[in-house]
């Protein structure tokens, strides 16, 4: 998925207010009430357990795609431990269909510096990372700048504010390894080793970055905290629903008019958001979506447009919010072909550590590729779910799972376009309509 060439649009909390590119700035940022909150912590000198509770209160989720409690993960952390403790940023967006991240990055980055000293200062650490997604280069130097501006402000470094609280953060980009995008792989890259996922336990709370105490969040996570502890936690949940606080940026791409990023409260219907993005393309109909990323399982028209886009309605439509990673496919589109671009995905950036995900990828993906080759077996679907079974729950870390539950999500909902691949040698979806009325099939 290429760069979002437009302002992300929307009405929300984290890219209010964005007019232009140039309103990155740190005076543009003051502007909109920026660090009011950081200064309201100090000036009132609020406790650490007084953000833990509002954040609680906020009912904010993890944004990076497993939608965990943030109030409860920043509490997990051992605050009277007596050495190092770090805060890390996930900003290592590879999530094939996500592009949000580097948008908040890029226009708005000091609401993620706040966030991240405002989460410093809750859990009494001095030190912060950024692990930037490598192949956005420009929004790494971006953020450097950001952080530039902030120390000479005297918002971050020494003695922030005149007062004894102290907090550096420093940006660090990626190397282009989709797995990094795992908070463990992240801390081994970190540290300059090999990305790849730990055993878990011990986890990052108590045994994270260079073996300290560590609580690792997404960037619109971190974005989102500031406004919270200026506004009030009570006033973030409103926005959105219960158990499902605030606003939440929504990657929208694939087969509609205006693909872009789209701030929402959670909770609105997938067919606002699908209007807020112009609608089909070329007035066709909606086939399918995948509502969090290509990890996430697929969700049929009949049922996503029933849905609300928050975490427990598209969890209980059989599929994750994840990321927030909307993929919108048409009428058009050729599931076996759709499936198999992701199993390669999946392959391909497979670090190969756990034996079922390194064997078991190839194994699915080149299933796939033999079906919508003209090539498929009448056995293949039956290998495919059993493949799939089994790589799920055994691995160290949730790529297996996420190669997994695509396939098993895809046959479950489309199992009768896989077999009339089997069985006729090509697909059943045209992909053009000739003048003369034919058909072109792929296949």
């Amino acid at each position: 998925m290429s760069e979002t060439t437009s302002l992300p649009s929307g009405h929300g909390i984290i890219l209010d207010g964005i007019a232009s590119e140039s309103t990155w700035r740190l005076a543009d940022y003051v502007k909109r009430g920026g660090y009011d909150a950081l200064k309201k912590i100090i000036a009132n000198k609020i406790t650490p357990d007084e953000i833990i509770a509002e954040l609680k209160k906020s009912a904010l989720r993890g944004r990076g795609g497993a939608g965990f409690p943030t109030g409860l993960k920043w509490s997990f952390m051992p605050r009277a431990f007596p050495g190092a403790k770090y805060v890390v940023c996930n900003s290592d967006e590879g999530e094939p269909g996500t592009f949000k991240d580097r948008d908040i990055l890029r226009y708005n980055p000091h609401t993620v510096i706040e966030g991240m000293i405002i989460a410093g200062y809750a859990m009494t650490s001095g030190v912060g990372y950024n692990y930037i997604h490598g192949e956005v280069f420009d929004v790494y130097q971006r953020f450097e700048e950001a952080l530039d501006e902030a120390r000479a402000a005297g918002l971050l470094g020494q003695n922030i504010l005149g007062s004894d609280f102290s907090f550096e953060l420093y940006a660090h980009h990626g190397y282009g390894a989709y797995i990094c995008g795992e908070e463990t792989a992240l801390l081994e890259s970190l540290e300059g080793k090999k990305g790849q996922p730990r055993f878990k336990p011990p986890f990052p709370a108590s045994f994270g970055l260079y073996g300290k105490p560590t609580t690792i969040n997404n960037t619109e996570t971190f974005a989102s905290v500031p406004f919270i502890i200026r506004e009030g936690g009570d006033k973030f949940l409103e926005l959105g629903k219960p158990n499902n606080g605030g606003t939440k940026l929504f990657s929208v791409s694939g087969h509609v008019n205006k693909p872009g990023n789209y701030e929402i409260p959670l909770g609105t219907p997938f067919a606002t958001l699908l209007e807020m993005a112009g609608g089909m393309r070329g007035g066709r109909k909606l086939k399918a979506v995948i509502p969090g990323g290509s990890s996430a399982p697929v969700i049929p028209a009949h049922i996503m447009m029933d849905l609300t886009m928050d975490y427990d309605a598209i969890s209980k439509a059989g599929s994750m919010l994840g990321s927030g990673a909307v993929i919108v496919m048409d009428e058009t589109t050729c599931m076996v072909k759709a499936l198999e671009r992701l199993a390669y995905f999946y392959h391909e950036e497979s670090c190969g550590q756990c034996t079922p995900c390194r064997e078991g990828t190839g194994w699915l993906y080149r299933i796939i590729h033999r079906i919508e080759h003209g090539l498929g077996r009448e056995e293949d679907l039956a290998v495919l779910d059993n493949v799939a079974e089994n790589i799920m729950g055994r691995t160290i870390c949730a790529l297996g799972d996420a190669a997994a539950m695509p396939v098993r999500s895809f046959i479950k909902h489309f199992r009768d376009e896989f077999q009339y691949h089997v069985d006729n040698k090509r697909c059943v979806v045209p992909v053009e309509t000739q003048r003369d009325g034919s058909k072109i099939y792929v296949g």
